[in-house]
């Protein structure tokens, strides 16, 4: 992680504009004793994302896919004492789940190694409770193996996850025995199955006596995961992603990457969060008075996991229950459309297939999304522009049509920096609001009622410096029911 540190004369220039020259903090950081609330602000619009945290926000949409013993005992969590006899798909095809989900739009599949009840998905040494002990190929099998090789094939990312809480471990409780092993399997998975695009760790813990509370050591898996797959990022109790809060499929109105939150990984974190009565879940993450409060701030940007059914593991009586279009064109709105990066989870069946009527939901909304935003219908709308507060920008439209969604990106390469904003639309000799929004950041979606127009007008009314807009598109998004009567 590159951080860029002031002399004193440097930081004086900068935050009183006298220098030209553009400089940049990756990631971190960390306020200098002596400031005044108002430089805190200038310089919250000068802290900027890693490469790795860049191309992971590129890619708006990702799948879960939650697949192991559960889906053989019609469970959510197991309880580590199931036989690996019943693992025992008859069916398995991961080129059918990679195939259906990149052709769905999905950018990276993160595959359940392991769950909380312990069964591994491939062959490991740490322990026998894995597919290796499983009838699954004649104990021959490697679900991570086929999974990753099939995201190769098509050209689709790859991650895992690897539930630190681990209901079969015996060492479970013993906090370096069984870290030990955690770090083996998390070595293994990083080590034999090429490139990982994301490790996505929780903080979930077991019921044991207090004799037995397991203390995870998060420096050192951090450490694997850093050594071997410098490229990954590490998710939700990682440093780079964070959960946003909810299992809705909702990012917040106001949605902010820089923040002063961090996952909660050893004590001076968890009395800092403390202090600001901050958490994942907090409505304000972001705003002003909690950065004045703050002694560091951190690029952390949300990702939004919700699963398309009930369950997160596949339950047949959940059949009938699949998310809509409508619901899911919403989470869109409201996950992607929000600064945030959807996480969406599938859940193959005791076939080892995504079910028929996933399939075809999927297929629909990756449908509705590419044709949907497949054209931008403005003039010179990826003509990026900076401004100052209170400044604007006119589009005409390719021509006069109908419209319901504006879109906007901020170059977040140079910060995320607008705090409010206004869309208006010529109507004769003068000019409509169509909406307002507060945060952009890497993209926002503004939807509103239809409307016919020949220009639309956008309005930076709040920024923290200067805005850098880098995309701006109008589009119309058909009535679901419409658009799904006529597919």
């Amino acid at each position: 992680m590159r951080r860029i540190f002031f002399p004193g004369l440097l930081l004086i220039l900068m935050l009183s504009g006298c220098s030209k020259k553009k400089y940049f903090f990756e990631k971190e950081l960390a306020f200098p004793k002596i400031i005044t609330n108002d430089q805190k602000i200038k310089l919250a619009a000068y802290l900027v994302p890693t490469s790795r945290q860049y191309e992971w926000q590129k890619t708006e949409m990702n799948a879960f896919i939650h697949f192991g013993m559960n889906t053989f005992t019609n469970r959510e969590w197991g309880n580590g004492f199931e036989d690996p006899a019943l693992f025992n798909p008859t069916a398995f095809d991961a080129e059918q789940w990679v195939k259906t989900l990149k052709n769905a739009g999905f950018g990276i599949l993160i595959l359940t190694a392991k769950h909380h009840d312990g069964f591994c998905l491939w062959p490991t040494e740490t322990t026998t409770h894995s597919v290796a002990s499983s009838p699954w190929r004649n104990g021959e099998g490697d679900v991570v193996r086929e999974v990753k090789d099939a995201c190769d094939k098509y050209k689709m990312k790859f991650g895992i996850y690897l539930s630190p809480w681990d209901r079969n471990a015996k060492s479970y409780g013993d906090s370096p025995q069984y870290n030990a092993l955690f770090i083996k399997q998390l070595t293994e998975l990083l080590s034999n199955y090429g490139e990982i695009d994301e490790v996505w760790l929780d903080g979930a813990k077991g019921e044991e006596p207090l004799e037995r509370v397991q203390e995870y050591d998060w420096e050192a898996f951090y450490k694997v995961i850093d050594q071997l797959q410098p490229r990954a990022v590490k998710a939700v109790m990682g440093n780079d992603v964070r959960w946003v809060g909810n299992e809705k499929g909702f990012a917040r109105e106001t949605e902010w990457s820089v923040t002063p939150l961090q996952p909660n990984i050893d004590v001076a974190t968890i009395k800092e969060n403390e202090r600001l009565g901050i958490s994942p879940a907090a409505e304000d993450l972001g705003s002003r008075e909690l950065i004045v409060r703050a002694k560091k701030l951190y690029w952390y940007p949300a990702e939004v996991n919700v699963s398309l059914r009930p369950g997160w593991f596949y339950h047949p009586e959940e059949d009938q229950q699949i998310k809509t279009l409508n619901r899911l064109v919403d989470i869109y709105y409201k996950s992607v459309g929000r600064n945030a990066v959807l996480l969406l989870n599938v859940s193959p069946d005791t076939r080892g297939l995504l079910p028929e009527t996933d399939v075809k939901r999927l297929e629909q909304f990756g449908n509705y999304i590419a044709s949907t935003f497949d054209e931008n219908k403005l003039v010179d709308g990826k003509v990026a522009w900076t401004t100052k507060q209170g400044g604007f920008r006119e589009y005409d439209l390719l021509e006069n049509d109908t419209i319901n969604t504006i879109m906007l990106q901020e170059d977040i390469k140079q910060g995320q920096r607008v705090e409010s904003f206004r869309v208006d639309a010529q109507m004769g000799n003068g000019w409509k609001k169509l909406g307002e929004g507060t945060t952009i950041g890497y993209k926002r979606l503004l939807k509103f009622n239809d409307v016919a127009t020949s220009k639309i007008r956008i309005t930076i009314l709040e920024t923290r410096d200067e805005a850098n807009i880098l995309n701006v598109g109008a589009f119309y998004a058909p009535p679901t029911e419409e658009y799904s009567a006529n597919k």
